[in-house]
């Protein structure tokens, strides 16, 4: 039997995530900061293997080891800007959650909502609480076990230092009639997290595709404004 090369080791994916965003602006910083937020997850043709998800229906939660493929630079640095501390600090990338890392590899806990199998696309996972691009690959999926990961006498450096603030937001009802309930309340949270650069502070216009629609909105006075929203052209 081969042995693996651990010195130099190729991954591939196993499975692709839908998720409401095109793009990585507008995507909560962490997963379960929306826990609404909605993925589906296909598997890749050749993992769809009788017996592959058995046993995760016992799990209410799962790990995602992903990639970040929506930063294309193959470059890395050893110190970040962490938006938590307003994207002027600069702390080490190993102190960080940061994208530009020497592998680009990101771990997220999401929630298993349901398991259905699809006559194309096999056993597909329904996951709540997601912080990743629309088809972002994962490459892993493991349990989350309580008695072995929580460790409630963790320590959070910086990020415990520094408050974190959520926006306001006001969304004219006249822009929403296309969307449900649900739907609205997702986007104000997802606004309420302030997806712009931490280190501006000016009234400049933001945008981002969110369910298919194209928000547009700007922040003033700690207040999220939305003023357009449209269907998105490049939606089929």
């Amino acid at each position: 039997m081969a042995k693996r090369n651990f010195d130099e080791l190729t991954i591939r994916p196993v499975a692709k995530i839908s998720t409401p965003f095109k793009t990585k602006f507008g995507i909560p910083k962490q997963s379960e900061l929306v826990s609404s937020l909605k993925g589906k997850i296909v598997f890749n043709k050749e993992f769809r293997k009788e017996g592959i998800l058995k046993g995760i229906e016992g799990f209410s939660h799962l790990y995602l080891i992903w990639g970040f493929s929506g930063f294309d630079e193959d470059t890395w640095s050893p110190t970040v800007r962490p938006p938590r501390l307003g994207g002027n600090e600069r702390v080490g990338v190993f102190a960080s959650r940061s994208p530009n890392r020497p592998n680009p590899l990101a771990l997220s806990i999401v929630k298993l909502q349901r398991i259905e199998m699809d006559k194309k696309d096999g056993p597909v996972l329904y996951v709540s609480g997601v912080d990743m691009m629309d088809g972002t690959p994962i490459y892993d999926i493991k349990p989350y076990i309580p008695l072995y990961d929580s460790v409630p006498e963790a320590k959070s450096g910086f990020v415990s230092e520094v408050e974190k603030k959520h926006l306001k937001v006001e969304i004219p009802p006249g822009l929403v009639t296309d969307f449900s309930q649900e739907q609205v309340e997702e986007l104000k949270a997802v606004l309420s997290e302030d997806p712009h650069p931490s280190y501006r502070h000016d009234e400049r216009k933001y945008g981002f595709v969110f369910n298919g629609y194209e928000i547009k909105f700007r922040i003033v006075d700690g207040t999220a404004e939305v003023f357009y929203i449209q269907k998105d052209p490049e939606e089929k």
